[in-house]
């Protein structure tokens, strides 16, 4: 009878209130969690992200939030040990905080900065107000000289964060879980203002973000419209990251470029003050004596989707460009994938369309692969065009960067982690880099032709 009864409940012919003799209420529906309850903040630290505000083979940047009961926070860090962290010998660091209210809620913000590190050395470091702490995480700084590394890309995240964008965050942690940070190509999330949608971009990093710096740039999305019509940075965004302040006037901590081993990074903010950036960027390019140069910003040049073009922003910036060979271009927005050879139009086409129809002519000199990609479950329609070497539809993304000396491999995989597109480029004394494509398994991602109608018969006419 025991067994029977044991069987019955296992195979759900049985539920447990009834089971047990607990009165069930047939009435009763699931009640949905309030957006205010779920992402309310506390006195124990969360949201914790590392960031770079300077150099970083020798500091390291942290954020975190807390309820607004926390008024001071403090942050420690101790070289990593292979025992119990020593807390005697662990540096304490003053915190500066941020006051935000958002639309369901109010919180405090921390930012500490860790200073005159060592560079290539693992640290601990955990975050809190003295009584109430984080636990310790590890990060490791930038070596002092170049070496091998990884980081990660990310396109658009932006809709459905915890259900849909959660899985490709954390796939390519697993395949890449020594990356030195991830590069996120704006539209981190999809209402600039929304607390509850930042909530989620947290929740699916979880503590990802606390050992694995972030590098992010500014998309549309983190655009928040005003009254007057007009558009500001989301209040969130300067909370709650800690990036350089060394860009154009007015574009602090979204118009920034640091280096890394040997890959001079540049960060930019395509939403506003071209034309301040192009001068900016003209030099730190000219400036530059790091052996790859990656540049990364929301709107692509070259567009992947259907009626998507950005001209001014090609004509502004893919010049540059071109004078100093930038290597690779990293991009969001459009919600499809596309990526380039090294061979772009020699003149700047005014629109995605001459691109599209070889109006206008490659160049083979120009030498920079340009890739938009996106992460997250919103999909848009891909626009053909001569100048994308590897194309998909209806698939969300994430790419591993391997730099190695003269060699730099890209790898861009699907959601379960599916090699979707690769391939190598090859530093070359005096020329434009060799490009090498790989050959990935899969076949293109497109979208299925709609079907073509049947022309109506045509009328019979009877004769008098």
């Amino acid at each position: 009878m025991k067994q029977r009864f044991l069987r019955a409940l296992l195979l759900g012919s049985l539920s447990i209130p009834s089971a047990i003799g607990i009165a069930h209420d047939g009435d009763h529906k699931p009640i949905a969690a309030k957006p205010a309850d779920v992402y309310k903040p506390s006195l124990v630290p969360d949201r914790i992200v590392l960031t770079w505000k300077e150099d970083p083979r020798t500091t390291q940047a942290v954020t975190w939030r807390t309820s607004t009961e926390v008024a001071h926070g403090i942050a420690q860090i101790a070289v990593a040990t292979d025992g119990p962290i020593p807390l005697k010998e662990a540096l304490q660091v003053e915190a500066t905080t941020q006051h935000l209210k958002t639309d369901i809620n109010e919180a405090h913000f921390h930012s500490a900065n860790f200073i005159d590190l060592s560079p290539d050395t693992k640290y601990a470091y955990r975050v809190g107000d003295g009584v109430n702490w984080s636990e310790w995480f590890h990060f490791t700084t930038a070596p002092a000289k170049p070496s091998p590394f990884s980081f990660i890309y990310f396109g658009d995240a932006q809709n459905d964060l915890k259900s849909h964008w959660s899985r490709v965050v954390r796939e390519a942690y697993s395949d890449a879980p020594k990356a030195k940070f991830m590069l996120h190509a704006g539209d981190l999330i999809n209402r600039a203002e929304a607390d509850a949608e930042w909530g989620e971009w947290f929740y699916a990093g979880s503590f990802l973000h606390s050992m694995t710096s972030s590098v992010a740039v500014p998309g549309n999305h983190e655009q928040a419209k005003q009254e007057d019509g007009t558009r500001r940075l989301s209040h969130h965004w300067r909370a709650q990251f800690e990036l350089p302040s060394h860009g154009p006037e007015g574009l602090d901590e979204t118009c920034y470029t640091f280096e890394y081993s040997n890959v001079r990074f540049v960060c930019l903010n395509s939403n506003e003050k071209i034309e301040e950036q192009s001068k900016w960027l003209n030099s730190v390019l000219a400036k530059n004596k790091s052996r790859w140069v990656v540049c990364s910003f929301h709107h692509p040049i070259f567009s992947a989707a259907k009626d998507r073009d950005n001209a001014a922003l090609r004509k502004a910036w893919k010049p540059i460009f071109d004078a100093y060979r930038v290597d690779l271009v990293l991009t969001g927005h459009d919600h499809t994938y596309g990526r380039t050879g090294l061979e772009t139009p020699v003149e700047v086409p005014e629109t995605v369309s001459n691109v599209a129809t070889g109006e206008n002519k490659l160049d083979p000199t120009t030498g920079t692969v340009y890739v938009v990609s996106v992460s997250g479950p919103k999909m848009y329609n891909l626009q053909p065009s001569q100048v994308m070497k590897r194309v998909a539809e209806d698939t969300q993304l994430y790419q591993i960067i391997h730099v190695d000396g003269d060699e730099l491999r890209y790898e861009a995989r699907t959601a379960k982690g599916s090699l979707y597109d690769t391939f190598t480029l090859r530093k070359r004394t005096g020329e434009i880099n060799q490009l090498i494509e790989g050959k990935p398994a899969m076949e293109e991602r497109r979208r299925p032709a709609p079907p073509v109608a049947a022309p109506a018969e045509e009328a019979k006419t009877i004769a008098p």
